[in-house]
């Protein structure tokens, strides 16, 4: 009995799909660019002995690329790091408000510096990643400061329980309110 392989068109398409699929293993500060570029961001390199820095805004709000791990080549690295730092006005946050959005979101944290606020996302390209994936990562990116902005604006601390005594519990919560660590505005 003589075995036969049959193709069909959708085998055919698979198998064309994944050759024109070029793994990335790590990345250039002009791959970051321009999937930067694609999100609809303008992007700004700046070059710091030797090493570029990206400097980018979304919602009108400024952020830039903090490299991690370098690659084998030069100029190349295999994860990164897209920081928006923000200032806190009068250096105090609402209780609650990091806990708060590490509940609800994925993908991006903030952590807290002193008066420093930020919000960070790692992108790892190890183990080799697709350019459609490198753009789709920067442009959940953009998605997430969008949401932190209205978390930031929206965030009112929890009520107490009834009967619960609370620290300072005749104040009234007001919502932090974050401006970016460049510029003066009040996001």
């Amino acid at each position: 009995m003589k075995k036969t392989t049959e193709h069909t068109a959708t085998d055919v398409i698979a198998d064309t799909a994944a050759e024109a699929i070029t793994l990335l293993h790590a990345v250039s500060a002009e791959q970051v660019a321009d999937a930067i570029k694609i999100a609809g961001c303008s992007v700004t390199t700046l070059e710091h002995n030797g090493v570029p820095h990206l400097h980018s805004a979304s919602q009108g709000v400024g952020f830039q690329v903090l490299w991690g791990n370098a690659a084998a080549a030069s100029g190349q690295f295999v994860d990164f790091t897209l920081s928006c730092p923000l200032r806190v006005q009068d250096g105090v946050l609402p209780e609650g408000l990091i806990a708060e959005w590490h509940r609800s979101k994925r993908f991006a944290r903030i952590v807290q510096h002193g008066d420093l606020l930020a919000l960070e996302m790692d992108v790892i390209v190890v183990g080799g990643v697709s350019t459609a994936h490198l753009n789709m990562m920067v442009q959940l990116w953009t998605q997430m400061m969008g949401q932190f902005f209205v978390h930031l604006r929206n965030f009112a601390p929890a009520a107490p329980v009834a009967g619960t005594p609370t620290v300072g519990s005749n104040q009234e919560a007001v919502p932090a309110t974050a401006a970016p660590q460049e510029a003066s505005a009040v996001v």
